[in-house]
C-alpha cells in the first residue's frame, strides 16, 4: 500500500532549502525573487537532467550547453521568512507565502495583493506527487476552483480560457490543422496564468521540462480526488517555478524576464513580407519570384521582405537543405541582387533533416552529425515523403557544421536572414540517442532543445557573418524561451473563417507565455482558396500583427497575392500602406518587448484587470497599450460589436468619435478598413510620409487622442537605424510627447531625445477633427493648423 512520504527540514543554506525523507526523496525550495519561488521535487533525490536551457533571467542568451540547474546567479535572492512546526513549513517573502505540509509534501501558496493574503494554488490532498508509485513518469496534481480561469500553454487551439480542457505538448507538424480543436501544435512552452475571479488573485506556473507532457486543466474527472487539474511529462524533473503578481499582466512580464530577453529584430521585419511555395516548387522558379518583384511594382505594394520557400532547394519534389537548385535559380547572385535592388530581404527556408539521398548524407554521417541508432548509424525518420536523418545540435561539431553551411549557402549570397522551419524533431524511437555535450541521452527525452539549439546555432552564423547587423530569424517550432532568439507564427493553418478567429485567441496565448513577435498565415495556408471578402478580411487583422506576411499553398494552385482579385486589390494595398503608417508604433512596441518584456499583442484583461468583462472570451486584441483592434472574423458582416473596456475613454480611430468605456457599441466594418479603437489620451507615432514600392520614406508625426478634461499624458518612442547593433552601445534615440489638456486649451510639447536624436525639424501633430481648442507649442512655433484628410493638422518647427 503506498502511504505518504513524511518529510523533514534538512538544511538551510541561504535561499536554498532542502526537505527529505527517510526514503531519500527531496525537494528544494529556491527563494528566487519576492515573487519567484521555485520547488524541486526529487523522487529518490536525483536529477534526471542536471541542465536548464529555458532560465536566463534578464539574459539574451544562455551557454549551448546549457545552465547548471542548481545555479542561482542572476536572480536578486532576497531575505525572506523562515517557520517551521512539527507539521509543515512556511517560506514567506513580501510577495510570496508557501507553506509544505511535511506529510506527503502537501504545498500551500498565497500571494500579498495590497497587503492581502490571498489563497493562491494549492496541491491536491491525495498523491499530488509521484514518488515512483505508478510508473517513471512525473506528476503534479493541484486543487481546481470553478471559477478558476487558466491562460497562457503558449501556442494552444481553442478558446483563451483553458479551463475544462486538456492539452499535450509534443511538437508536431499539423499540416492545415485545426485552430479551435487540434492538439497538439508546433510549440512546447509548459507555463500558464490562473486568475482567480472572486479574490482578484494571479499568479503563472512554470513547469521547466523539455520533455513531452500533458496538461488537464479540469477535464478529467475522480471521484476519489476531488476537482483537481495536473501536470504530467514523459520525462525528466518536476522542477515548478511559482511567479506571483497582482495581475496577469505581472506575471507574464516576470515569466518572459525568466526566461530572456526577447530578441530586438531589425525594423524591416515589421514591413509586409510576401511569401508562397507555388513560386519556388515551380521548374523556372527563378523567373516566378521575379514576377513578384513586377506584381507589386504594378500594384504599388510595399513590401520588404519575401520568405523564401524551400522549393529552391528541391529536385522531383524533394528538399535538400542548403542544396540550391541550378536548373530552379541558374543565377543566384542576381536574384539575391534584385530583390535587393528593390529593398527586400530574403528569408530562405531550411529544414535540420537530411534525406538519405541528400549530397551531404555521406559527409554529416561519416562526421557523427545525426541523432543515432545504438550502432552509430543515423535513426532514420519520415521527412518530406522520404527519409532521412535529423542533425543533432547537442553535438559541437553538428552546430560548427550548420554554421558553416548557413554561412556558404546563404549569407555569402548577400541573404540576411533564415527561416527556421519543419524543426518539431518528429524523433518516436526510443533507442535514438542524442550526443548530449559528451553525456548522451534518449533523443525523444529532448527532442524542444534540439529546435532551440538550431535556432541558436542559426542566429550565431548569422551574428559572426554580420556583426554589425541585428540578425532576423524566423522559426515555425520552439520552446520556452524562443523569443531571445526569433519571430515565429502559428504554422501551416487552414484556409476558414473559423482559422482566422482562433488564431487570434492563438497568439493571444503566446504573447501571455512570453513570445509576442507573432503572427499568422495571413488568408490561410492550406486548403482552398481564400474568397475575396476572407483574404480582405484577413489582411485587415494581419496588418495589426509583428509578423505580417500572406502565405499560402492552395489545393488548387492558386496563390495569396495582394493582388489574386482585382476587386480587393485596392483594398488590400491601402490596408498594407496603412500597416507602414503605424510601423514607428509597432517599432517602439519591439523595442518595448526588448526593453521591458512587454508583450506586442495582449488581450483585454492585460490592460484592464479590474474589468470582469475582460475575461469574457472574444475576439478583440490590444496592441500595445493604446490600440484596440477589434477584427471581423464572420463572413457579411458590415457591422461590429465592441466591448470597450471600463476605465478609459476610446476614439474610433477613423470617424473620430468618441465612445465611454464600460459598454458595447456597433461599429462599422466596412472591406476598405478594420474597427480600430484608440484609448483615450494616446500619443500615436506614426509615418506620414508618401511611400511607393521600392520608395520608401519616413516622416514622422504624432496623432493625439486628448482627454477631454484636465489631464497629462506623456509617451516616448524609440529611434535608431533600424537594422544596427549600435544600440547596444547607446547610440539611438527618440522622442517624447507631452500632452496637457485643460478644459480651454491642449498644451503640446515634442522633444527629439537620445545620444542620437532624430535629425527631423518639424513634425505634424493630428488631432480629430472636432478638438477646437486652441494649441500651445511649447518649445516649437506652430506653422499651420488646419482641417485636411479627416485630422485637423497642426504642424510645429521644434526649436
Amino acid at each position: 500500500m503506498n502511504t505518504n512520504p513524511q518529510f523533514s527540514l534538512h538544511s538551510r543554506s541561504g535561499n536554498h532549502v532542502t526537505l527529505n525523507s527517510p526514503e531519500g526523496h527531496v525537494a528544494h525550495i529556491f527563494v528566487l525573487e519576492e515573487d519567484i519561488v521555485r520547488v524541486l521535487v526529487l523522487p529518490h533525490g536525483k536529477l534526471n537532467l542536471s541542465q536548464t536551457w529555458a532560465i536566463a533571467p534578464g539574459l539574451e542568451d544562455v551557454a549551448a550547453e546549457g545552465r547548471d540547474r542548481m545555479d542561482t546567479s542572476g536572480f536578486s535572492l532576497p531575505a525572506y521568512a523562515l517557520e517551521t512546526t512539527r507539521e509543515s513549513i512556511v517560506v514567506q517573502t513580501g510577495k510570496v507565502r508557501l507553506t509544505i505540509r511535511f506529510d506527503g509534501l502537501q504545498c500551500a501558496w498565497e500571494t500579498n495583493r495590497g497587503g492581502q493574503w490571498l489563497p493562491a494554488a494549492a496541491d491536491r490532498p491525495t498523491q499530488s506527487y509521484n514518488f515512483g508509485w505508478w510508473d517513471e513518469r512525473v506528476y503534479h496534481y493541484l486543487r481546481r476552483e470553478r471559477d478558476d480561469m487558466y491562460f497562457g500553454l503558449g501556442e494552444r487551439a481553442g478558446e483563451a480560457n483553458r479551463h475544462g480542457h486538456s492539452y499535450r505538448m509534443c511538437n508536431l507538424d499539423p499540416m492545415g490543422y485545426d485552430a479551435r480543436r487540434t492538439d497538439p501544435l508546433y510549440k512546447h512552452i509548459p507555463f500558464y496564468l490562473t486568475y482567480k475571479p472572486g479574490t482578484g488573485a494571479a499568479y503563472g506556473l512554470f513547469y521547466d521540462t523539455l520533455s513531452d507532457c500533458t496538461f488537464d486543466m479540469g477535464r478529467e474527472l475522480d471521484n476519489y480526488h476531488g476537482h483537481y487539474r495536473y501536470f504530467v511529462a514523459d520525462h525528466g524533473d518536476l522542477d515548478l517555478y511559482f511567479i506571483a503578481g497582482d495581475t496577469l499582466a505581472d506575471v507574464t512580464l516576470r515569466y518572459t524576464w525568466l526566461t530572456g530577453r526577447p530578441a530586438f529584430t531589425p525594423r524591416w521585419g515589421l514591413g509586409y513580407s510576401g511569401s508562397t511555395m507555388t513560386y519556388t516548387d515551380a521548374p523556372n522558379a527563378q523567373e516566378r519570384m521575379n514576377e513578384f518583384l513586377e506584381g507589386c511594382a504594378e500594384h504599388d505594394i510595399l513590401c520588404d521582405s519575401f520568405h523564401l520557400s524551400s522549393g529552391y532547394t528541391s529536385i522531383d519534389g524533394k528538399r535538400y537543405v542548403f542544396n540550391w537548385n541550378h536548373d530552379k535559380f541558374p543565377d543566384i547572385r542576381r536574384f539575391v541582387q534584385d530583390y535587393l535592388d528593390k529593398g527586400l530581404k530574403l528569408c530562405p527556408n531550411i529544414k535540420p533533416c537530411l534525406l538519405q539521398d541528400h549530397p551531404r548524407f555521406a559527409e554529416a554521417r561519416d562526421a557523427g552529425l545525426f541523432v543515432h541508432d545504438l550502432d552509430g548509424a543515423p535513426t532514420a525518420v519520415q521527412f518530406w515523403d522520404e527519409t532521412g536523418a535529423y542533425l543533432d545540435f547537442t553535438n559541437p561539431a553538428t552546430i560548427a557544421w550548420w554554421k558553416a553551411r548557413v554561412t556558404d549557402a546563404l549569407l555569402e549570397y548577400g541573404i540576411a536572414a533564415t527561416w527556421n522551419d519543419n524543426n518539431e524533431f518528429e524523433i518516436w524511437s526510443d533507442t535514438a540517442l542524442i550526443h548530449g555535450f559528451g553525456a548522451p541521452r534518449p533523443a525523444r527525452e529532448l527532442r524542444p532543445l534540439q529546435t532551440l539549439l538550431m535556432l541558436k546555432s542559426s542566429r550565431a552564423a548569422q551574428s559572426e557573418y554580420s556583426p554589425g547587423k541585428r540578425p532576423f530569424l524566423v522559426s515555425r517550432s520552439g520552446a520556452a524561451g524562443m523569443q531571445r532568439y526569433v519571430q515565429t507564427w502559428s504554422g501551416d493553418n487552414y484556409t476558414s473563417w473559423d482559422t482566422l478567429r482562433y488564431n487570434i485567441k492563438m497568439a493571444l496565448g503566446l504573447a501571455m507565455s512570453g513570445v509576442s513577435n507573432t503572427g499568422h498565415d495571413i488568408g490561410g495556408f492550406a486548403g482552398p482558396a481564400p474568397s475575396p471578402e476572407l483574404l480582405v478580411r484577413w489582411v485587415q487583422h494581419g496588418i495589426f500583427l509583428p509578423r505580417f506576411s500572406i502565405h499560402s499553398w492552395n489545393d488548387d494552385g492558386s496563390v495569396n497575392e495582394p493582388w489574386m482579385y482585382p476587386e480587393a486589390t485596392h483594398h488590400i494595398r491601402e490596408l498594407i500602406r496603412f500597416r507602414y503608417q503605424l510601423i514607428p508604433y509597432l517599432y517602439d512596441l519591439l523595442w518595448r518587448s526588448h526593453q521591458r518584456y512587454e508583450p506586442i499583442l495582449r488581450p483585454t484583461f492585460y490592460e484592464f484587470p479590474d474589468d470582469a468583462r475582460c475575461y469574457v472570451d472574444r475576439d478583440d486584441t490590444m496592441l500595445g497599450d493604446r490600440l484596440l483592434v477589434a477584427s471581423v472574423v464572420e463572413p457579411d458582416q458590415r457591422e461590429r460589436r465592441v466591448y470597450l473596456p471600463a476605465g478609459a475613454g476610446w476614439y474610433d480611430f477613423w470617424t473620430k468619435e468618441r465612445y465611454g468605456g464600460g459598454q458595447d457599441i456597433v461599429l462599422p466594418a466596412p472591406m476598405d478598413r478594420p474597427p480600430l479603437l484608440v484609448r483615450e489620451g494616446a500619443i500615436l507615432p506614426l509615418n506620414i510620409a508618401e511611400q511607393h514600392f521600392a520608395q520608401p520614406a519616413d516622416e514622422r508625426a504624432f496623432a493625439l487622442f486628448p482627454a477631454q478634461g484636465v489631464g497629462r499624458h506623456v509617451e516616448t518612442c524609440f529611434e535608431d537605424d533600424g537594422e544596427s547593433e549600435a544600440y547596444r552601445q547607446g547610440q539611438y534615440g527618440g522622442w517624447k510627447v507631452t500632452v496637457d489638456t485643460a478644459n480651454e486649451r491642449i498644451a503640446v510639447e515634442v522633444v527629439a531625445t537620445g545620444a542620437c536624436p532624430p535629425a527631423q525639424r518639424e513634425v505634424a501633430l493630428l488631432l480629430p477633427p472636432h478638438e477646437v481648442r486652441p494649441i500651445e507649442a511649447v518649445a516649437a512655433r506652430i506653422l499651420s493648423d488646419r482641417i485636411e484628410r479627416d485630422w485637423r493638422r497642426v504642424r510645429l518647427a521644434l526649436d
